[in-house]
């Protein structure tokens, strides 16, 4: 049968949108069912404030009227570091066989070609702040979370339509059962002794505060980075309610020069491993579920996903003393708290050389890779 896509342009299509993935990968056990009530609220406008600079179309395609597919097309207005003007966006992607995998991704180039935008980059879903990249290794274990999974075979399909990689975003895997090198535990002493340095735990009774300081210097630290899309103040405020829940005290960390706040690490436990059986449903028991496992999490792995120095310190050997300090701190409290043996960090980006440094020095391994690509339209 012939493959339609059209626009999402209903209450029934956006629950076919989001419910879609729990077919694809129901046989899949590496996929970790995202929370439907999260994905309805990233694609909604009036919930998602990224919307107040980007446009999104989302689109579904159907064989013999059962739906095989999903994609979104997308625009970001805001300056995106490294990235030329006139480029637009695919994400969301989801393909039940190679047919449908050209279908959407034509009529995503297609909305974007009409749109005057000359370049395609993705899979954004949907911004850089999301899930960005496509899963090209590491298909062997879930993801953590926060992180995508997709299907081997979307990468052949992509490069099919003409798509090229154009950066690729690395996480490590490192054991934090053992001790670090003798030279990592020897920089951490050492600022350990440094009166000009304070590291502290945020305080979540103050957490509005607390995220407006972590989130402006990420503001700061990133402005160069590659793909780097500066958070706007509704989105500060989002991700803070967002990540209140699955902050604790002790995993988030600010490190202080000379009275400063210069640097910040936010490390979480992995959440998936306590979402595998919700099956994407808080409602009616999995919400209980969840807070009851939450109240005193044990889990084998943690995640870094964000760690950011403010820019003037950046490529200095301080910059890197804060950053052992604060991953030596994760280490301590990750393992013996929440009983996690194993820490993934990042994404990092494949060129950004000082923070593969420090995850090689502390004899890291990469575990997965995400790959964005791009085509010219």
């Amino acid at each position: 049968m012939a493959v339609t896509v059209t626009p999402v342009a209903s209450a029934a299509d956006r629950r076919a949108f989001v419910e879609l993935p729990f077919r694809l990968y129901r046989d899949d056990p590496s996929w970790v069912p995202p929370l439907k009530a999260e994905v309805h609220g990233l694609i909604n406008p009036r919930e998602n404030p990224w919307f107040e600079h980007g446009e999104a179309t989302l689109f579904l395609a159907r064989r013999d009227s059962q739906v095989v597919g999903r994609i979104s097309a997308h625009i970001e207005r805001l300056p995106m570091v490294g990235v030329a003007p006139g480029t637009g966006n695919f994400g969301m992607f989801e393909a039940a066989d190679a047919e449908v995998a050209a279908a959407l991704i034509a009529e995503a180039e297609h909305w974007l070609r009409a749109r005057g935008f000359a370049q395609v980059l993705g899979p954004l879903s949907l911004s850089i702040w999301d899930e960005p990249g496509l899963l090209v290794d590491g298909f062997d274990h879930p993801p953590t979370v926060m992180m995508g999974h997709n299907r081997p075979q979307y990468q052949q399909w992509i490069e099919a339509a003409g798509y090229a990689g154009v950066k690729d975003l690395i996480t490590y895997q490192v054991d934090i059962l053992q001790r670090f090198p003798p030279l990592v535990d020897r920089i951490v002493q050492s600022g350990e002794r440094n009166e000009r340095i304070v590291v502290r735990k945020v305080d979540k009774s103050r957490f509005a505060e607390e995220a407006q300081l972590v989130l402006g210097i990420l503001n700061d630290a990133w402005s160069d980075n590659w793909g780097f899309v500066r958070l706007t103040a509704a989105e500060i405020a989002y991700v803070s309610k967002k990540l209140k829940p699955i902050v604790f005290e002790d995993l988030v960390t600010i490190a202080y020069v000379e009275g400063e706040p210069v640097a910040f690490m936010i490390t979480l436990p992995d959440l998936n491993e306590f979402m595998g059986d919700l099956n994407g449903r808080l409602f009616p028991f999995g919400f209980i579920k969840l807070l009851w496992r939450m109240r005193n999490p044990k889990v084998t792995r943690v995640r870094v996903p964000l760690m950011g120095v403010v820019k003037r310190m950046q490529a200095t050997r301080l910059a890197s003393q804060l950053a052992f300090m604060m991953i030596e701190d994760a280490r301590r409290v990750s393992s013996t708290k929440y009983g996690a043996a194993q820490a993934e960090i990042g994404w990092i980006l494949e060129d950004n050389q000082g923070m593969r440094s420090i995850a090689e020095m502390i004899e890291s391994r990469r575990n997965k890779v995400y790959r964005l690509y791009s085509k010219a339209l």
